[in-house]
């Protein structure tokens, strides 16, 4: 399968810019899912900017939104 990290990056959502896996989604969910978090775009973008990618943070987030 041939990485399309040009179209990714384009609709990338993650305020992290010098990320190395910026665009690249299948690197940044292995490197995120390795530490326990989730990739910044799961989150609103109000969450998103304040690097707590933590799971129990996506879960208080969404709990909140009910």
């Amino acid at each position: 399968m041939e990485c399309k990290q040009n179209q990714m990056l384009s609709n990338c959502t993650c305020t992290y810019t010098s990320c190395s896996k910026r665009g690249k989604c299948c690197e940044c969910v292995m490197y995120h899912r390795k530490n326990g978090e989730l990739p910044g775009c799961f989150f609103p973008p109000e969450v998103e900017k304040t690097y707590d990618r933590t799971i129990e943070r996506f879960i208080k987030t969404y709990q909140e939104k009910k």
